[in-house]
């Protein structure tokens, strides 16, 4: 790949490496584009590194040595963007950043440097008062984190007009980063793994379970799902850990079974055997969403955020409405229960899966970078 009338070089910035998620994936696939790309962060815990990244090319702030590679970041929170300005950045070509919260508060300096950030969100609990509920340390921890996101809020906005392109990973994200930062952005869907998951192949039929899949944290809202489940006495598997963990447990009537952690290999074989995946938070671009819909598998998910761009309504997937937070559960269980798995066809649900394939994003960030002016 030629930059004008040289091979680019590209730096990698990512805010953490604490756990391996959906951001994670997306840096796997920056590095796969440009394997030889130095990789910037703030902290590593290197066993959550993804498994196709080489340690030797990351490279951690000062902040690691207070991290030492385990625990939560979230102690560390004020200090992150202090510490991603003081990095140094490699004399490249591009710099391509992967945008939570503090990776575009990275400097180049004076350097003729091109920047692309590729935004997962502008931090919603920067910018939205009601993202900070339910933090750890109970209303004192809340009121800390309020007060951070409000002095910080500057800074973020600031640091937001560096890019010289924006990357938003979908068009709910692409309105924040205009409503928050007033800037314009392209889309560019993150990748999914479209060929490790796919469908059943041996023809076992469907059981009547429907399942939840993600971090159990407050946003993405797995008491709504198993709210509506105990509401109409209707089985639902529970994948996934956080700190909801234990408010989970109890509030779990009969129908419903919380797993826990689980590996990819079972996750697929619950994709590939529930009734339907189901989604009652907003998402910024929501992953699990198309791993289920790659297996064949139809969405339940509620008509806002990333599954605006991720589920066709009717095709891959039903979109429900809520009008409050209050009523949340109970529209969630009214579409569960008149959810009808014989009006998708599996053929057409895995076809709209391939739109958000790693050979997809691979194709179009290489043709974003080698078009940034």
């Amino acid at each position: 790949m030629t930059y004008g009338s040289h091979r680019v070089r590209v730096a990698i910035v990512h805010e953490r490496f604490t756990e391996y998620g959906g951001s994670e994936k997306v840096v796997e696939e920056f590095h796969h584009v440009w394997p030889q790309a130095q990789i910037l962060t703030s902290v590593c815990d290197y066993s959550r590194l993804p498994p196709s990244i080489p340690p030797a090319l990351i490279t951690t702030s000062a902040l690691q040595y207070l991290y030492r590679g385990r625990g939560s970041h979230a102690r560390f929170l004020p200090a992150i963007p202090l510490a991603m300005r003081a990095m140094r950045v490699p004399d490249v070509d591009v710099v391509i950043s992967s945008h939570h919260a503090f990776a575009n508060q990275v400097s180049l300096g004076k350097r003729r440097t091109r920047f692309i950030s590729y935004v997962h969100s502008p931090a919603r609990w920067v910018w939205d008062p009601t993202m900070t509920s339910g933090e750890p340390g109970g209303r004192m921890g809340e009121a800390a984190l309020r007060a951070f996101a409000a002095t910080y809020r500057p800074w973020d906005r600031a640091a937001a007009q560096r890019p010289h392109m924006i990357i938003a990973n979908s068009s709910a994200v692409q309105q924040r980063v205009v409503a928050w930062w007033g800037r314009e952005s392209v889309v560019l869907h993150p990748p999914v793994d479209t060929e490790f998951y796919h469908p059943d192949v041996s023809g076992i039929p469907r059981e009547e379970f429907f399942l939840f899949a993600g971090r159990l944290v407050p946003y993405k809202q797995p008491e709504v799902a198993v709210e509506a489940a105990n509401r109409a006495a209707l089985q639902l598997v529970v994948v996934g850990h956080g700190r909801c963990a234990k408010a989970l447990e109890r509030l779990a009537g009969p129908t419903v079974e919380l797993r826990g952690r689980v590996s990819d290999e079972e996750l697929r074989s619950l994709y590939q055997s529930c009734r339907a995946l189901v989604q009652p938070g907003v998402e910024d671009f929501g992953i699990s969403t198309v791993e289920a819909q790659a297996c064949g598998t139809p969405v339940i998910a509620r008509r806002a955020g990333g599954a605006l761009d991720t589920v066709a309504d009717g095709l891959s997937g039903c979109l429900y409405d809520t009008r409050a937070a209050t009523d949340a559960a109970r529209a969630l269980s009214k579409a569960m229960e008149s959810f009808d798995a014989d009006a998708y066809r599996q053929e057409l649900i895995v076809q709209h899966a391939q739109k958000f394939s790693r050979d997809r994003f691979r194709t179009r960030i290489r043709e974003l970078v080698e078009g940034v002016p």
